[in-house]
């Protein structure tokens, strides 16, 4: 499945809807996190879709495909796996201080999804700021 465009935008949907996306997205709303992840060939190559690029709008939605912000990205790139940068642990913003324990996390979830992860599996790294917040409005 392509990723849904709103008002002329790619969407970005965080996690599994309910509990999980929902506190993935209050992360980015309280200024939190600054990053996502992705395992390139299963969420972009399966679907045709490319990496994000600098200066791309996204449309950040809720569980029930609600538009509640808009992320502007400043920074994508693909990595190994083996890879991920501490730096980028850090920004991502869910707890993980080192890519050591980016990779600790994240391996287990992507097997029980069927993904294969090895060392030199490609993930997307993207950074982004918030814009605009439409939880007040």
């Amino acid at each position: 499945m392509a990723f849904p465009v709103v008002k002329g935008m790619r969407a970005i949907e965080f996690g599994t809807p309910g509990e999980n996306r929902e506190h993935l997205n209050s992360l980015v709303l309280d200024a939190n996190k600054r990053a996502t992840a992705g395992h390139f060939k299963h969420d972009y190559e399966d679907h045709g879709e490319s990496l994000e690029y600098v200066g791309e709008r996204l449309a950040m939605l809720d569980s029930d495909g609600n538009h509640v912000a808009t992320l502007l990205v400043t920074r994508a790139e693909l990595v190994r796996f083996a890879d991920v940068s501490d730096e980028f642990a850090i920004a991502e913003g869910e707890g993980d201080l080192t890519g050591d324990e980016y990779r600790a996390g994240y391996r287990p979830g992507w097997e029980r999804m069927g993904y294969e992860v090895t060392d030199d599996t490609i993930v997307s790294t993207v950074y982004f700021d918030l814009i605009e917040d439409f939880r007040q409005k």
